[in-house]
């Protein structure tokens, strides 16, 4: 395997090990990401809290994601132009617990946060614990309650016009966090849930921007959740597809915890 390839699945599969209530988070917009170009604001826009509360209110709701403490996730990663498929686990707990894992191609990626400090392992970079803004991203991601959060992971909101997200009529919103980033995310103005969200992903190859798109929301214990996922970014395209997903599993604390390694990759 070519050293390329490695830093293709390095970068471009970090996103996929974050917690499955990440999906619906969205950091900076860039040229290499898809976004439409924004339209004029309309004379009457909802503000920014009426469309968050909608879409609170269109996932379920905050007390039925209350009734929820962890979650288990199961599904297929497809990447057509490498010709390459594998399979995505997902195990999260409240209030921050999480680990994912990606088989992919012989390769396994795994991301953690133990409640404490987050970790990776692949094949490129080894054993590590994150640090710097990879370590708050990971934290901010293993937020079992995310969705719920929102607000407070912004110090501004701004509703800067309606854009369509293929068929669909969208709000979008531009967030500002408190270190200065500029978020940007879609929520659908019929049925108020996200259909694209812009980040950052930050990793030792560097900072990359990830699009992603998603759909086929399901009903799923009293919550809305979207099974597919479609993320582009410059270094590859790919779809996550989950065939499974279970609530208030058993599971330990100590399974999210780092693995033992006599030192972290450097």
């Amino acid at each position: 395997m070519t050293f390329n390839k490695m830093k293709f699945f390095s970068s471009g599969l970090a996103i996929l090990a974050l917690s499955f209530a990440a999906f619906a988070q969205a950091q900076p917009p860039s040229t290499t990401a898809q976004a439409p170009a924004a339209s004029s604001p309309a004379a009457a826009l909802p503000s920014a809290d009426s469309i968050l509360d909608k879409y609170v209110a269109a996932i379920g709701g905050e007390a039925a994601w209350r009734k929820l403490n962890s979650r288990v996730s199961k599904g297929t990663i497809d990447i057509p132009s490498a010709n390459l498929s594998g399979t995505v686990e997902v195990h999260e707990k409240a209030p921050d617990f999480s680990l994912a894992v990606v088989n992919l191609s012989g390769m396994t990626f795994q991301r953690g946060f133990d409640g404490a400090a987050g970790w990776s392992n692949d094949p490129q970079n080894g054993l590590r614990t994150l640090s710097g803004a990879e370590g708050e991203d990971s934290k901010r991601e293993a937020d079992f309650y995310h969705q719920l959060h929102m607000r407070k992971n912004y110090s501004k909101w701004k509703v800067i016009g309606t854009e369509k997200i293929g068929d669909h009529d969208a709000y979008a919103l531009e967030a500002t966090s408190s270190s200065g980033d500029v978020d940007k995310m879609y929520f659908d103005a019929k049925s108020d849930l996200l259909l694209r969200a812009i980040r950052t992903v930050h990793s030792p190859q560097g900072d990359e921007v990830i699009q992603s798109d998603l759909s086929d929301y399901r009903d799923t214990d009293g919550i809305k959740l979207p099974f597919s996922v479609h993320q582009t970014s410059v270094q590859a395209e790919y779809t996550i597809t989950f065939t499974e997903v279970h609530h208030n599993v058993d599971l330990s604390d100590g399974q999210f915890a780092k693995p033992a390694a006599s030192t972290d990759a450097k």
